[in-house]
């Protein structure tokens, strides 16, 4: 900032230079203009808005002897915000701006046109004034530090400061911001203290409830130590004195509460011409450009608010900067003292670490026993060691002097000297090993293995350099990049490699000097007189915004017209990458575009006759010869409205076509029948299935998109799972019975004993849960499901068997794939939670909306539209879809059951449907590693159970006897409601084992 200052101060007592642009336009300082880099480096963004504040020389060059011939090279702007910029707020008028007290210099070639920006006050047509192009205007000034907004208010209209406040005010700035609370106060008429007729403050004074006067607190008998709370009012001592003599005199007088006339309702309909309303001057606009603003140092506003001293104003060099409240008091200090003689503030002396202050400060605390103790240990003369106990102790320890400098080492070596001293340890105890001994801190689960990081290699510091060419000081992304490190270990290196390459530089201009800075050669125009005092600056849009006419004319990515001399470059997210002029040009400069719907373009509308009918066609009773001047339909007007509105030109009418757009191979998702990108939707290679890779839990590179094959398809070769491939939830009898490939039932994942599942109806059955929710693998739960559930008629197929679901909107109970294959609605729904129950409710968001999230099947006749529910395929702004995010928060196995053995999971599922009694099991204190089963001689079990011939093992317990004579005795419901051996075969299909 000093340097920028002294280049700035030395570039205004040189001789000045015309600038122009590619346009021809002269710019001046505090000009407005448009600012923006190349097409590719800003990444599709619109044009920036901002004040030139003052024109700058090559940096560095100022001790130049040519400085005079130096062109401009660089150019310092005020910036000003878009609404949108600042705040997810839909901005309505692309014309209003937020200022701001904040500036950059730029390279100068990035200005790129003019415009014009002036404050809501000084237009008197502001209508007319958005109708003009290249004008905008503002009310507020947003601070990017505070992320607050401030109102902005004429200095003029300050009446409530004193007088020589309000002057120098008037003097310097055109403009104050302050708070939205603080305005009325500051343009209110002036306050005066009744007593000392001096100016009151708001936080300083007091104002009577009756006779409406100010008072400083300390001014009125006894003082007021603060202002009364909210509510409450206070009355001065003589309107106190007057009411209490009215009520002891009981002569009071209920007074008419005084009725203030209400201002006449404000009408938008305009004045009637004549004498109401003047006509439109045409100079007044002109006038409105070109109205003078002051500026003090370079800004025309400073802050004047609620955290402002009023005095303080005054000072050329207070800042202007908005302030925020001050951390001064006991909110954010500590208020109570500790007793003489305590080191410590009581039960908070732990949250540092481990004696922290003592730790660090022992070691300069030496008593002359230690330092006898070190000159006999590391044989250094007593003199040498009291002037540098430190140094003595390093050399002691080791003699590299790269480790002896380096700061990660001296903290360790300083921690473990102090530490030692104050447990009374010798000196001696502090060896080399000792240092990169791990030990266990505070706050960290893992112990500290080394006081530095390991060393890093030549490849990871080539790796580290290339990214950090590419992110700069992103050390996330350059993380990413160097894959190997943690994220502590790459900011500490970051750290490290900079003070290198500093001191390197450092090293380099010590010993060669500062190289000299070469003069940009900036193209420049010579005025008639022959003197070079004019330039030309801008960068040319057409190299990389602005495209070459094509062949084949699509339409415009905006209002979808094909009628255009000129096509721009769109930004991501549009039907189309191209712009005509205009869309393109709005785009740029106000950030905003005229989206219209898309129509289907093989429908005509209403009273329009295609342009390929004939050349006798006829449009609303005109006849379309080539003489006609009847406008033909063009793509994307409005279906509504008059006919002559709707009406199209002649197909003859020659005009530049846009680009092509580009021709991105799509394939059909069966899950949702929406045609997306290859990548984004995938096709089996086998089968021909296709679906969105995000609907079946599937994450691919680009190389392997052309070998995918489906789950099914993959078992076929592998047979790592059932080679039936029927799902268990679904009423199917096994059998070979292929599944079409255009149906998303085709989509099945692996359950945890390798049969199959559909993915759909393993997302809709509440029970169950996923190994791996972001894959999808391995199906678990299908044995918790109620037995109810499988015995119920679906009312569809009208089947029992197979787990039934309901609607959500009626009682209707069915298979989800036939609910599937009937049509019904399956998506998700966000329901917002209350924040006193956000503890007790999983919460997710999905497009912005938190909530919580819930898997919605209803029937096809079901009402919807009022309702927002989000379809399988339906993608974020991060490209995951409704279905992967509510997995991952719902159907994930939980993490404290998830780290148990799956085949142990599975076992304890079968426990609870089956209500083995705790007393038949290995009780606590038995110990399992010398048991067998009397049966099989196993010894491998999740569990023993005791049996009246001895210890059985899980499978033998519940292994229904082989001879078929002997009747299966059925257990009494009784005593084991839950125990349904008839239930297992179909609501357990999962688990038996042959």
């Amino acid at each position: 900032m000093a340097s920028d200052s002294r280049e700035s101060s030395s570039a205004n007592i040189q001789i000045k230079r015309t600038v122009l642009l590619k346009s021809g336009v002269e710019v001046k300082v505090n000009d407005h203009v448009y600012v923006s880099p190349s097409w590719s480096t800003r990444e599709g963004t619109p044009y920036s808005i901002g004040r030139i504040m003052e024109f700058l020389r090559p940096e560095g060059s100022s001790s130049s002897l040519d400085f005079d011939a130096l062109p401009y090279t660089r150019v310092r702007l005020a910036w000003y915000y878009r609404p949108r910029d600042v705040s997810d707020r839909p901005a309505g008028d692309s014309r209003l701006l937020l200022a701001a007290i904040y500036s950059e210099i730029c390279d100068i070639n990035q200005v790129r046109a003019k415009c014009f920006v002036v404050h809501r006050n000084k237009i008197s047509d502001l209508a007319g004034w958005k109708k003009r192009p290249d004008r905008f205007y503002f009310v507020r000034l947003f601070d990017p530090y505070l992320k607050k907004e401030f109102e902005i208010v004429q200095t003029t209209d300050v009446t409530n400061v004193p007088e020589h406040v309000r002057n120098t005010l008037v003097e310097r700035y055109e403009y104050v911001a302050a708070e939205k609370e603080v305005v009325p106060d500051l343009t209110d008429a002036l306050r005066v203290c009744d007593t000392c007729i001096v100016w009151c403050a708001n936080l300083e004074s007091v104002q009577c409830d009756r006779c409406k006067k100010y008072f400083h607190m300390h001014c009125v008998q006894p003082p007021l130590q603060a202002k009364p709370s909210r509510g409450y009012g206070w009355t001065c001592a003589p309107c106190s004195r007057r009411h209490e003599e009215e009520v002891d005199s009981r002569a009071a007088v209920r007074h008419a509460t005084p009725v203030t006339a209400k201002p006449p309702l404000k009408s938008n309909a305009p004045a009637p011409r004549g004498r109401g309303r003047p006509r439109k001057d045409r100079t007044q606009a002109e006038k409105e450009e070109n109205f003078p603003v002051k500026h003090f140092r370079l800004w025309p506003f400073r802050y004047f608010g609620q955290y402002t001293l009023v005095g303080d104003t005054l000072d050329p060099e207070d800042l202007i900067f908005p302030r925020a409240a001050t951390r001064v008091g006991p909110k954010y200090q500590v208020t109570g003292i500790p007793d003489n003689g305590s080191p410590h503030l009581g039960p908070d002396e732990e949250r540092g670490g481990d004696k922290t202050v003592e730790v660090l400060g022992a070691v300069n605390d030496f008593t002359p026993a230690e330092m006898s103790e070190s000159m006999y240990i590391f044989k250094f003369p007593l003199k040498v060691i009291q002037l540098f106990p430190v140094e003595a102790c390093l050399r002691t320890i080791t003699n590299d002097e790269k480790s002896r400098s380096s700061v990660d080492f001296l903290t360790e070596v300083v921690r473990q000297f102090s530490d030692a001293t104050l447990n009374g340890k010798s000196l001696s105890s502090v060896t080399y090993k000792t240092l990169n001994t791990p030990r266990i801190e505070k706050w960290k689960a893992q112990p500290t293995r080394h006081y530095t990081d390991k060393e890093w290699s030549r490849e990871e510091i080539v790796a580290f350099e290339d990214a950090i060419a590419v992110h700069g000081a992103e050390l996330r992304a350059v993380r990413d990049e160097v894959v190997v490190r943690s994220i502590y270990e790459v900011v500490r290196f970051y750290g490290h490699w900079k003070n290198s390459k500093l001191g390197e530089e450092n090293e380099r201009i010590r010993t060669y000097g500062r190289p000299s800075t070469p003069i940009p050669s900036i193209q420049s125009n010579s005025k008639p007189d022959g003197l070079n005092n004019c330039q030309t600056i801008g960068l040319d849009d057409d190299e990389s915004s602005i495209i070459v006419p094509p062949s084949k004319a699509p339409a415009c990515g905006a209002c979808r017209t094909r009628d255009s001399k000129i096509w721009w470059k769109a930004p991501k997210g549009l039907q189309s990458n191209i712009l005509c002029d205009s869309c393109g040009v709005n785009y740029r400069k106000y950030a905003d575009l005229n989206m219209r719907p898309t129509r289907d373009e093989s429908t005509p509308a209403v009273g329009v006759v295609p342009s390929g009918s004939g050349q006798g066609s006829v449009t609303r009773g005109r006849p379309n010869g080539s003489g006609s001047t009847t406008a033909e339909k063009r793509e994307g007007t409005p279906l509504v409205g008059p006919a002559s509105k709707r009406s199209k030109t002649a197909s003859s009418v020659t005009s530049t076509p846009p680009p092509p757009s580009s021709n991105v191979p799509q394939l059909s998702c069966c899950a949702c029948s929406r045609n997306g990108p290859v990548g984004k939707v995938i096709k089996c290679k086998n089968c021909g299935f296709s679906v969105h890779a995000a609907s079946i839990g599937t994450t691919l590179s680009a190389d392997k998109l052309d070998d995918w094959r489906c789950d099914l398809c993959e078992n076929e070769e592998e047979q790592e799972a059932s080679i039936y491939h029927d799902c268990l939830l679904c009423p199917r009898p096994r059998g070979t019975a292929h599944i079409r490939s255009g149906s998303y039932l085709r989509a099945c994942k692996v359950t945890e004993s390798h049969g199959w599942a559909h993915v759909l109806c393993s997302v809709f059955t509440p029970e169950i849960n996923f190994t791996d929710s972001s894959t999808m693998r391995s199906v678990e739960g299908i044995t918790s499901i109620p037995h109810k559930r499988w015995i119920t008629q679906c009312v569809i197929c009208q089947q029992k068997g197979g787990a039934v679901i309901k609607c959500n909107d009626c009682y209707k109970e069915y298979h989800a794939s036939c609910a599937w294959n009937q049509g019904h609605t399956f998506g998700f729904e966000i329901q917002p939670v209350k924040g006193t129950r956000k503890e007790t409710h999983i919460t997710t968001m999905f497009r912005g909306e938190p909530g919580c999230m819930n898997a919605i099947v209803s029937c096809k006749g079901h009402d919807h539209s009022r309702r927002q529910i989000y379809e399988i395929c339906d993608t974020d702004d991060g490209g995951e879809s409704a279905l992967q995010v509510y997995c991952r928060a719902y159907k994930q196995v939980p993490p404290q059951v998830n780290q148990t053995h799956a085949l142990l999971r599975k076992a304890r599922r079968l426990d609870q449907l089956i209500a083995v009694r705790p007393e038949h099991a290995l009780t606590n204190n038995t110990s399992s590693e010398d048991l067998e089963c009397v049966k099989c001689l196993t010894q491998f079990t999740p569990k023993f159970y005791h049996t009246e011939s001895g210890w059985m093992c899980h499978a033998c317990n519940f292994k229904p006897p082989t001879n078929h004579d002997v009747p299966i005795v059925t257990p009494d419901k009784s005593q084991s409601p839950t125990m349904q051996p008839d239930s297992m075969l179909v609501s357990a299909p999962d688990v038996l084992v042959n």
